[in-house]
């Protein structure tokens, strides 16, 4: 029993990291129907760059600098790749563009930061916290807090603020808040920034406990979208339950069957949930009139 609770412990931090990257896909979804398919990119650049900001500024001061550099890398892969194919109703622009501009963003981090992985120091203690006998080392604690605090923060800035009404109204009807005189360019612009700015924040709360490097984004990115698609990407809820089932399955089939199946039983979910239920476990289905 004390084994399981580990496991189901250490599943719930690497599901948050999935729940949060999966949340920046929900905010492109919402406003454009879009997505971005180089999110694990703005993970791995988040990481990369506050690795490159916390000698100078410690690990906390670092933090609102790589939310900001979020928010820019956001806006360019909106602008570069996004915007256009929005405009000529392309899907296959978009996708085509989102992975290619995470692909040029790897090999720019691999000429500047190199090939090998890198240990990004750990703002708390690295020895474990004993609760009832579970171990929990005090950075899986600062994942899952920063996670829920990440998706809490952008939830409460939806509702309560004017410029996150605009983005709730174009997520609703794009040509019905255009015709209210919301500027939906800005909006989608601004939903990409979120989303970048979301994965790059997932990426300073994995480092300290991964290694970080050019590639580390790439399966982050992937787990992630199974995890939006596995929750619905219509549901705040659905990416945090989908994450942790995710997280936890992955980690009690590393322990019991072997590591190198860990990542089937969650693939093997998406593929029944593709199957039986498309728009996610707790998303829901649209009608689209034509």
């Amino acid at each position: 029993m004390q084994i399981l609770l580990q496991l189901i412990v250490s599943g719930i931090a690497v599901g948050m990291i999935y729940a949060v990257i999966a949340f920046g896909y929900q905010l492109t979804f919402a406003t454009s129907k879009t997505l971005n398919f180089g999110q694990g990119e703005a993970l791995m650049l988040g990481a990369l760059v506050g690795l490159s900001v916390v000698p100078f500024t410690g690990y906390w001061l670092m933090l609102p600098i790589v939310l900001v550099f979020g928010l820019m890398q956001g806006s360019v892969v909106e602008t570069l790749g996004v915007r256009q194919a929005i405009k000529t109703k392309s899907e296959a622009g978009w996708i085509m563009a989102t992975i290619a501009l995470g692909i040029i963003f790897q090999n720019l981090a691999e000429n500047i930061w190199g090939r090998d992985d890198l240990r990004f120091p750990s703002p708390l203690p690295e020895s474990p916290i004993s609760v009832g006998g579970v171990n929990v080392l005090p950075m899986e604690v600062l994942v899952v807090v920063g996670a829920l605090a990440m998706m809490l923060a952008v939830e409460l800035f939806n509702r309560r603020s004017i410029y996150g009404k605009a983005v709730v109204a174009t997520s609703n009807d794009r040509d019905a808040a255009g015709l209210m005189g919301i500027n939906t360019g800005v909006v989608i612009t601004f939903s990409y920034a979120l989303s970048s700015m979301a994965a790059a924040f997932a990426g300073v709360l994995v480092a300290p406990v991964t290694l970080t490097g050019a590639t580390m984004g790439s399966a982050l990115g992937l787990k992630a979208f199974a995890v939006a698609i596995i929750g619905g990407l219509s549901s705040g809820l659905g990416v945090v339950v989908g994450g942790l089932i995710l997280g936890i399955t992955e980690t009690m089939t590393g322990f019991y069957v072997s590591t190198g199946y860990k990542d089937v039983p969650g693939l093997i979910l998406l593929l029944l949930v593709l199957s039986f239920k498309p728009s996610g476990l707790f998303g829901k289905a649209t009608i689209k009139k034509v």
